[in-house]
C-alpha cells in the first residue's frame, strides 16, 4: 500500500535531501512547489519526488494542490523544512489505517533548543484552546504532521488558501463527526528560517488568518 506524503515548499533546497532522504518505504513524496527561487523543485525531482508547481502563493493554495495531485488512499501533510521527520510519518498514519481515526494530528514535542520559539507555540496554544472548546476535540496542536483518508478530505471542501487550512481542516472535520486524534512527534530545529513562526510578525499574520477562518465558521448565513 502507498501513502502519499503532501509537501508543501517555499525555497528549502537545503532542507528536502534530508527531508526525502528519510521518506519511509511505501510513503510517496509530492513536493508542492510554491514559488521558490532556490531551485527547490529541481532537487525535489532529482531526489525522486513527485513535483507539482503552485504559483499561488498561500500555505492553503499548496496543500489543495498536493490534494488535488494524489491518488493514494491515505495521505498525509507535513512541512518540508526538516523539523518534522518523516520517519515518524507511520506513527501518524497507523490510527487512520487500523480504522481507531479519522484525522490524526503529530502533536509537537521540542526536543532541541530554539526548535519552537515562544511566541509561536503560546499562539498555537491559544488557538487549540479555541478549537477543543469549539469542536470538543482533544486538540492540543494545530501540527503540521497530519493523516486522514483523501476522498474524505476532499469531501471537507476546504476553501482556505492561506495560513488557515490547517485549522478549517479541524473545523470542518468535528462538524463532519470525525474522530480526531493526536499523537507525539519530535519537533526539531528547521532549516533555516521560518517563514511563519521565525518572526513574531510570521506568527501574527497565520494567527490572523485562522482567527479569520474561525469568525467565517460563527457568521451565520445570510437569509436573503
Amino acid at each position: 500500500m502507498t501513502i502519499e506524503v503532501i509537501l508543501p515548499c517555499l525555497d528549502e533546497a537545503s532542507a528536502l535531501p534530508w527531508v526525502l532522504g528519510r521518506m519511509p518505504d511505501g510513503y510517496r513524496p509530492i513536493v508542492v512547489d510554491n514559488g521558490s527561487t532556490d531551485g527547490s523543485a529541481e532537487i525535489a525531482a532529482s531526489l525522486g519526488a513527485c513535483v507539482v508547481e503552485e504559483p499561488r502563493r498561500g500555505f492553503g493554495a499548496a496543500c489543495h494542490a498536493g490534494l488535488l495531485a494524489a491518488t493514494a488512499d491515505v495521505v498525509c501533510l507535513m512541512d518540508a523544512d526538516a523539523s518534522l521527520d518523516p520517519r515518524q510519518l507511520p506513527r501518524v498514519t497507523a490510527p487512520v489505517l487500523a480504522g481507531w481515526s479519522d484525522l490524526v494530528l503529530g502533536r509537537r514535542r521540542p526536543r532541541e533548543r530554539g526548535a519552537w520559539p515562544p511566541h509561536a507555540r503560546l499562539g498555537n496554544a491559544v488557538l487549540a484552546r479555541d478549537l477543543r472548546r469549539r469542536t470538543g476535540a482533544a486538540v492540543h496542536d494545530l501540527g503540521p504532521m497530519r493523516a486522514c483518508r483523501r476522498d474524505a478530505l476532499t469531501g471537507l471542501g476546504l476553501t482556505d488558501r492561506r495560513f488557515g487550512y490547517p485549522l478549517e481542516m479541524v473545523l470542518r472535520a468535528a462538524a463532519s463527526g470525525w474522530r480526531i486524534s493526536e499523537v507525539d512527534v519530535d519537533y526539531l530545529r528547521r532549516d533555516g528560517r521560518s517563514k511563519v513562526t521565525g518572526t513574531v510578525r510570521g506568527t501574527l499574520r497565520a494567527v490572523a488568518d485562522m482567527r479569520r477562518v474561525m469568525a467565517a465558521r460563527d457568521t451565520p448565513p445570510d437569509p436573503a
